[in-house]
């Protein structure tokens, strides 16, 4: 998606009339920014580097949504120019200091134009991921794919994957032990981030208000960093995502069952 026009939807969608379970959302699948911004005062390292996306996660989360055959909402440009897993009200959404990086052409910003950047990529991915679980039959369980750096303000992390939730924890629950062992990763609860840092907006704003399953899981980038990684990733997650909502419908009971059957 990179080298998107600027007049091009902030939205990519993917596999719209997937059927399965699950549907698929990429916040920060790319680091295109359209002419009009130029290179918001950044040189061509930092906007490869994971302060304007996250590497790997859109391979990931396409050859997710084939593997579960599930719909994939993805944002077209960089989140230095938005962050679509933050409302408009935190200074994080349109930042001006990324990690250890300043964001010139981010300094300075009135509400004005802040309020701009959320109609131009904000106001149109939510009304479109939102439209997209509303069109569904059956209710979904949303997973966000994203990725983090290996090394953060000088700290290195051991976490490979991180198994996110807010308040909701039922799929993230059964996720972390359908993952076992890891199959040789290091698995981890609300690492490297948790609802603390501000990273579950999508699942607060979408999933949380419709009583939806829902999951956030972070990759270390670089676990992902070619086309091969990116595959075996896509396959071990897309397993435990099946085996833990099998888990799930299997100890179920009720209206709960009846729900998730139709999952």
């Amino acid at each position: 998606m990179n080298g998107a026009h600027e007049k091009a939807s902030p939205v990519h969608l993917e596999n719209e009339a997937g059927a399965g379970a699950f549907l698929i959302v990429c916040e920060h699948a790319s680091n295109a920014i359209p002419a009009e911004y130029g290179t918001l005062g950044l040189d061509s390292e930092a906007l490869q580097s994971h302060i304007a996306w996250d590497p790997g996660a859109l391979p990931v989360a396409r050859a997710m949504s084939a593997m579960l055959d599930a719909p994939l909402v993805a944002q077209r440009f960089s989140r230095l120019l938005y962050d679509c897993n933050r409302p408009p009200h935190e200074a994080s959404a349109v930042p001006a200091v990324s990690e250890i990086h300043r964001v010139p052409g981010n300094e300075g910003l009135d509400d004005d134009a802040r309020r701009k950047r959320a109609e131009r990529f904000y106001h149109p991915f939510r009304a479109a991921l939102a439209d997209a679980i509303d069109a569904r039959p059956a209710p979904p369980a949303i997973v966000t794919i994203h990725s983090f750096t290996p090394v953060y303000h000088g700290v290195s992390r051991t976490v490979e994957i991180g198994i996110l939730h807010d308040e909701d924890s039922r799929l993230a629950d059964a996720v972390l032990s359908a993952a076992g062992d890891g199959d040789g990763h290091v698995v981890r609860r609300n690492e490297p981030y948790g609802p603390q840092d501000g990273v579950t907006h999508t699942l607060r704003e979408h999933a949380l208000p419709r009583g939806l399953l829902n999951v956030m899981i972070e990759i270390r980038n670089d676990l992902i960093g070619d086309a091969g990684s990116q595959m075996a990733m896509s396959e071990r997650l897309a397993g435990w995502l099946n085996g833990a909502l099998a888990a799930m419908r299997a100890g179920a009971s009720g209206k709960e069952a009846a729900t998730w059957a139709r999952r």
